[in-house]
């Protein structure tokens, strides 16, 4: 068996190809990257071509789920992305209820974090510019120094042409009379996120579009950009493959690191890189649910899911507007039953903590469900 007997030996020919791998991780989080600041800096990028696309998005990622207003009468399909960030409901079980409150506590915007994992592997991609600039120099490696400096340039032209700001439209009327703006979020498991909030709060996080207010706003000039970015990325893998082995050698070690640093930022909770600190979220629960960091209640049922929610919205109208129930004589009956029983009871401060707790009353959602499906199947029986 033969081995490769020192680093002059070794076929390198291929390290460019390190430079463009690791499309993934990098449109993990490519919108929240080029909000920062730090997409100016000069810097080693994985897979740059992943953020030179044809044509840029025109609004954030949405995720799966209904929401609907319980008095105002506002719906949609989609949880809005910083909305869905604000609440950090990702992990919420099959079935299971949670109820929050968010106050906006401060006019400053939603951002990205100035400390935070994604500044990391920036810094990083930085560093390893540095370090490798200085080992062409000390190895008087010219082509070397060449690649070094397209493909850190690159960066910077990539982070002009994709820089923006987010802009949350906010309710210009000042109508006293407006009604709250709690919000029911149904996801596709079953499970449901009550928001207490203001009608501001609501439609600033949950019905307005969330506008991405680019610095270069003119697409002919973005392609400018995006060719003149195409053609250093070019020029630097040319440079990188006339390189010498010891060079060569330092960029497939530097391009498999940040690679690493990508992937792992990817996996971590997309909350830790943005800063919603304007946004204060306090958490309410159930009687009975558990007391751990969200308060979540389990149910075995979407049925007893649905109940909960009724607890605490004191309200069915917004049931038919979002569909969360069949609608059939049987199910408008047991909702009329149902908002009945939770009327009877409300919400205290739970001592220990100061949380507000909601009072769930004595009824039992799944066996007058059954007696209804019966007593109307009986009745078109009779019917027939």
């Amino acid at each position: 068996m033969e081995f490769a007997g020192s680093v002059q030996t070794l076929q390198l020919n291929i390290v460019g190809f390190l430079a463009i791998l690791g499309e993934g991780s990098i449109l993990t989080n490519a919108q929240v990257s080029t909000l920062s600041r730090w997409s100016f800096a000069p810097r080693l990028l994985p897979a740059p071509q992943a953020l030179m696309r044809p044509s840029r998005p025109s609004k954030l990622t949405s995720s799966r789920g209904r929401v609907t207003g319980v008095h105002s009468g506002n719906d949609r399909d989609h949880i809005n992305h910083i909305g869905n960030i604000v609440i950090n409901a990702e992990s919420m079980r099959e079935f299971s209820v949670r109820c929050v409150e968010i106050i906006r506590v401060s006019e400053t915007p939603v951002k990205a974090k100035t400390l935070a994992p994604l500044t990391a592997v920036a810094m990083l991609g930085c560093t390893m510019s540095i370090v490798l600039v200085a080992l062409s120099i000390y190895w008087e490696d010219g082509m070397a120094l060449v690649a070094i400096i397209l493909l850190s340039l690159l960066s910077t032209f990539i982070g002009l042409a994709n820089k923006w700001t987010l802009h949350l439209p906010k309710r210009l009327a000042t109508n006293p009379m407006v009604p709250p703006g709690d919000v029911v979020i149904r996801y596709p498991k079953g499970s449901f996120l009550i928001v207490k909030c203001t009608e501001d709060v609501a439609r600033e996080l949950f019905f307005a579009p969330e506008n991405i207010n680019y610095l270069v706003p003119h697409p002919a000039v973005y392609r400018i950009i995006s060719l003149i970015s195409t053609i250093l990325l070019m020029f630097g893998i040319i440079a990188l493959g006339n390189a010498g082995n010891n060079l060569q050698l330092a960029f497939a070690a530097a391009y498999i690191l940040l690679n690493a640093g990508y992937w792992t930022v990817a996996a971590l909770p997309t909350k830790l890189h943005w800063d919603t600190s304007c946004f204060q979220v306090k958490m309410q629960r159930l009687e009975g649910s558990e007391k751990n960091k969200y308060f979540a209640d389990q149910n075995s049922t979407f049925t007893r899911a649905l109940w909960k929610v009724i607890v605490v919205t004191k309200s069915i109208d917004w049931i038919a507007r979002s569909t969360a129930a069949p609608d059939t004589d049987a199910w408008r009956r047991w909702l009329r039953d149902a908002k009945a029983a939770a009327e009877k009871e409300g919400w205290y401060e739970d001592p220990a903590d100061g949380t507000l707790v909601w009072k769930v009353p004595q009824w039992h959602p799944q066996e007058r469900l059954r007696e209804l499906l019966a007593e109307f199947a009986d009745s078109e029986k009779s019917k027939g």
